[in-house]
């Protein structure tokens, strides 16, 4: 069973992000997350040290023991940061996978995949494919073959923060995927997640639910956590 599988056993998840700026404002965004349904949250830093994230990130996970809690060093590469993290973090989400779909050979996917196993292995790694500021993909439908062979969860984006990615593009890549999950990491709402639900496996959420850049909306929150708990498809 694929490892996301493991961690995840529902169709979908949602995974509130939260923009870290203080541990108290990380922990009562993961609180409210919680309380909403949500199946985890991934904390992620601007402005703010990596290693300080880390150590935020350790203690919202010891006040949620039972919960799933991922990190975006922003500061650092995938494999910088599998090296980073302790055991108790939960996933490593990055941006930019390095997937080169027109190569032969994937180095930098390989020291990625090496890294995970050998620092990381219980971890799951979200990695960015034709995701948001990052270089244009040639052959979409090549770029998630490759990349299902590198990562738990291959996770893309609309064309920046905060909209949305085109169905048609999500459908594709699902398709290229088949069996592995893809995650989308921009401009989902409460409003708008109906027409990703067939495609999608995980929605990565921030600006749809909060009420500023830092502060989560417990109401939107909880409003996209029913709008996909009462999905079948």
């Amino acid at each position: 069973m694929n490892r996301y599988r493991q961690a995840f056993p529902g169709r979908h998840t949602v995974l509130p992000v939260i923009h870290v700026d203080s541990l108290e404002q990380a922990q009562q965004n993961a609180g409210i997350a919680r309380e909403a349904g949500a199946d985890g949250v991934f904390l992620i830093n601007h402005g703010m040290a990596d290693e300080a994230l880390l150590h935020i990130h350790g203690a919202v996970a010891d006040a949620h023991p039972s919960w799933w809690v991922g990190v975006n060093c922003l500061g650092l590469a995938a494999e910088e940061a599998f090296t980073a993290v302790s055991p108790k973090v939960g996933g490593v989400w990055a941006d930019n996978a390095g997937i080169e779909e027109g190569e032969q050979s994937q180095p930098y996917a390989e020291r990625v995949l090496a890294a995970q196993r050998a620092r990381a292995p219980n971890c799951l790694y979200f990695g960015g494919v034709a995701f948001k500021y990052q270089r244009p993909v040639e052959d979409l439908e090549a770029a998630c073959r490759v990349a299902a062979r590198y990562m738990d969860v291959v996770t893309t984006s609309g064309p920046g923060t905060g909209h949305a990615a085109d169905i048609e593009k999500i459908a594709r890549m699902k398709r290229a995927l088949g069996e592995t999950p893809l995650a989308i990491a921009s401009g989902i709402t409460p409003e708008n997640v109906g027409g990703y639900l067939p495609h999608a496996d995980s929605f990565l959420v921030a600006t749809g639910i909060s009420r500023s850049f830092t502060e989560l909306d417990p109401a939107r929150v909880r409003a996209l956590v029913q709008r996909v708990a009462a999905s079948k498809g």
